[in-house]
């Protein structure tokens, strides 16, 4: 048996922990992409945007305070008036227009469905894993890595869907957007993706028996025979 094997389950955990982390702030924040309009007047104001899985946040910014030799509007870190608010299609009493006007709604709610299977994934993981610390089972290890490998494949692939829709947004000939960048959201989301998925993996290899290094070691360890 190996000694070191709790101690690789718990840095292993540890480091999913960080992964976890790094999801629910993905999920939860507004910073998936950030989206600037054409400038076509540099003495009044221009109304750049940036978005996550759920809102949509439009900040007002003066434009005395950019670069005049700038064509989009932003950074978006610069001081304006600033307003949120959910899409249209998880809160039909909410107004989101400019969203569902230059993208597929249909790329959204793909996103969100599919990052929501990620969270539930990582959440039932960590209930194996923890249930393996306290009742000795190690077996629960290998499902547990299972469910942190499904999860960093789900939020992979709302990162592809979300990308998808920003480009398929900008490209469109009906949007007022020109330039979009990725902000530190989808970041969050690629970096949890990797050290879900590479994590499960080790994890299963650490849950996985040892094989024995020498041929006469399974002999040994037989019971004998009565």
């Amino acid at each position: 048996m190996d000694e070191n094997k709790p101690l690789k389950v718990r840095l292993t955990f540890l480091v999913i922990l960080v992964g976890i982390s790094l999801l629910f702030a993905a999920v939860v924040t507004d910073h998936w992409a950030v989206l600037s309009p054409k400038v076509e007047n540099h003495n009044t104001t221009c109304e750049a945007a940036h978005f996550g899985l759920w809102r949509l946040c439009t900040k007002r910014i003066s434009m005395h305070d950019q670069d005049p030799k700038q064509k989009a509007c932003g950074p978006i870190s610069l001081p304006g008036e600033h307003n949120c608010s959910y899409f249209k299609h998880f809160t039909p009493g909410q107004s989101s227009e400019i969203f569902e006007v230059t993208t597929q709604k249909e790329y959204s709610i793909s996103a969100a469905a599919i990052a929501i299977f990620s969270v539930g994934f990582a959440i039932i993981g960590t209930i194996c894993v923890l249930l393996s610390f306290r009742k000795k089972r190690d077996y629960l290890l290998k499902p547990a890595s299972m469910f942190y490998t499904f999860a960093g494949l789900c939020i992979i692939i709302s990162v592809e869907v979300m990308r998808q829709s920003v480009k398929r947004m900008i490209d469109s000939k009906e949007t007022l957007w020109i330039e979009y960048s990725y902000s530190w959201s989808f970041a969050c989301a690629c970096a949890s993706f990797v050290l879900l998925f590479i994590c499960g993996i080790a994890l299963l290899l650490i849950a996985l028996p040892r094989f024995p290094q020498n041929p006469w070691e399974t002999c040994m360890d037989a019971e004998p025979e009565h």
